[in-house]
């Protein structure tokens, strides 16, 4: 069984009530790295263990080379601009601070022209960073963020961005669990920013086989990209689902947390995105070959918001729209934590400077619970939402048992009816159980070692430029959207049914 790696329980194993020959991480760890990677023999390095005696060739980069963000740098296409740089970030891209090769100093006759040109100071080698899932939301505005700063970035997904590429950008479309074009974009980079992750949402969380490829195998690839390669940084985006699964959890934090039982998540994604995160911090310490380290980190953000935002709020104002938010459910003390998307690409830059020699190595091997440092009520935090679609709030209290049994039964649907066509979900058991369960995260460890301090916005503005977005879009004719609502209502009533059908007869099972 592998060390246990920071946030996890003592024993990894045991936690998921297999041996060690089950243990999902155990099995993946052993299939990371390949013959002749430079990974040593045994088990991975513990959360912060440094091998060796100092950093080899390429291990970090120079103190003058910093992935601070400049002043007003915006992650998003929209031309808005940032306040003031986190605390740590620095002003902007620092320059070189003079330590390179100094002009030669002799008494002898002036060389031939040849020699003195030689002789002039070399430039300082220009940084270079890859971003997987770099066509999305996050990962686009993580690149373009790093392009302001004056960092070359290479964008790699399957989906080309939406927006237009900012100067000192590339983008390589393909796949991460495609090993050769994985291999091909590493090329001179220096620290990598794996993003790409798949199942976030609705339907896509039942998509077990492709969720299990993306999460788990392509960072496995990813992983064995970057020791060939001899990169020497490795950023990982996890989530808090790695620790949450429907128990409760009140301003937890990085230690007092372990990993939630890998066989008991009730959706795919967050169970493998556990799995990924594991793998990532096992890596940690991996010798490059050649000399140098690998140093890896994660970090656990909660749902992200921001201008251009497509998972949540689209989704969450379509279902308001068709008034199929009518309910609530859950405890209406029930909290959780949000990220904005400029914090959360803040605690990336600052992750990626932690793991240098300039930092010295604080965030190796380290995990960071990333939020806007706010608790919110899900219900109340949407009100803006719910105000400027012209729509009153959820009134009706239900049980949220009925609820889980609805998504359930939904689900079974969905999977059984999709040689048929696909059956659109409302919600799925685990969404159900983060709207009804309190479950927030400290960011004590990440202010303290990673000097992130994030900055404060209002969700109202995002929901203010998303109607702005779809007020300029055609709109469709009302009647499909009627005949789509009254199905929608139907199918759902008929589900409620169902459910209090399956609960009378678990009631009149128990009385017996």
């Amino acid at each position: 069984m592998k060390p246990s790696p920071t946030g996890s329980s003592p024993e990894t194993c045991k936690a998921a009530g297999q041996g060690e020959k089950g243990c999902p991480v155990c099995q993946a760890w052993g299939g990371v790295l390949g013959p002749g990677s430079g990974l040593r023999s045994g088990l991975g390095p513990g959360p912060g263990v440094v091998l060796g005696s100092g950093p080899g060739p390429g291990a970090v980069l120079s103190p003058g080379t910093s992935l601070a963000p400049s002043p007003g740098a915006a992650p998003l296409p929209e031309p808005e601009s940032r306040s003031e740089p986190g605390p740590g970030a620095g002003p902007g891209a620092r320059r070189d601070s003079g330590s390179g090769p100094k002009p030669s100093e002799s008494t002898t006759p002036a060389p031939v022209p040849q020699k003195k040109t030689q002789a002039k100071p070399a430039p300082a080698p220009r940084q270079k960073v890859l971003v997987t899932g770099g066509g999305g939301y996050l990962g686009f505005s993580l690149g373009s963020s790093l392009a302001e700063s004056g960092t070359s970035v290479v964008l790699l997904d399957l989906r080309r961005p939406q927006w237009e590429l900012p100067p000192r950008t590339e983008f390589i479309q393909a796949d991460i669990r495609d090993e050769e074009a994985l291999y091909c974009a590493l090329e001179g980079v220096d620290c990598v920013f794996h993003v790409a992750s798949y199942g976030m949402s609705a339907a896509e969380k039942l998509q077990k086989e492709q969720i299990e490829s993306i999460n788990v195998g392509g960072t496995k690839l990813v992983i064995d990209a970057c020791v060939r390669r001899r990169v020497p940084r490795l950023v990982y985006t996890s989530t808090v689902n790695v620790a949450f699964g429907g128990k409760p959890v009140e301003q937890g934090d990085e230690d007092s947390v372990p990993y939630f039982p890998l066989d008991k998540h009730t959706d795919h994604y967050s169970r493998t995105k556990a799995v990924a995160d594991q793998l990532t911090l096992l890596a940690n310490g991996t010798p490059l070959p050649g000399g140098g380290t690998l140093r890896t980190c994660v970090l656990r953000p909660p749902g992200i918001y921001g201008p251009g935002e497509q998972k949540h709020l689209p989704r969450i104002a379509s279902h308001i729209k068709k008034r199929l938010f009518v309910f609530r459910f859950g405890d209406q003390r029930a909290k959780m934590n949000w990220v904005h998307v400029r914090n959360l690409v803040q605690a990336h830059v600052l992750a990626a400077e932690a793991l240098t020699a300039a930092k010295g190595y604080v965030a190796s091997g380290q995990a960071y619970y990333i939020n806007d440092g706010d608790s919110v009520n899900l219900f109340e935090w949407m009100a803006p939402l719910f105000e400027k679609l012209g729509h009153s709030q959820p009134w009706v209290q239900i049980p949220t048992s009925w609820v889980y049994l609805t998504a359930a039964v939904m689900e079974h649907l969905h999977l059984a009816l999709r040689p048929l066509g696909s059956l659109p979900l409302l919600l799925t058991r685990s969404e159900v159980q983060s709207v009804a369960v309190t479950h927030t995260f400290q960011i004590t460890k990440a202010r303290a070692q990673l000097g992130y301090a994030p900055d404060k916005f209002s969700f109202a503005d995002s929901v203010e430029r998303y109607l702005q977005s779809t007020s300029r879009q055609p709109r469709g004719s009302p009647a499909p959207t009627l005949l789509r609502m009254l199905l929608g209502l139907l199918l759902l009533l008929g589900l409620l049914c169902l459910a209090l059908h399956v609960l009378g007869l678990q009631a009149a099972v128990q009385s017996l």
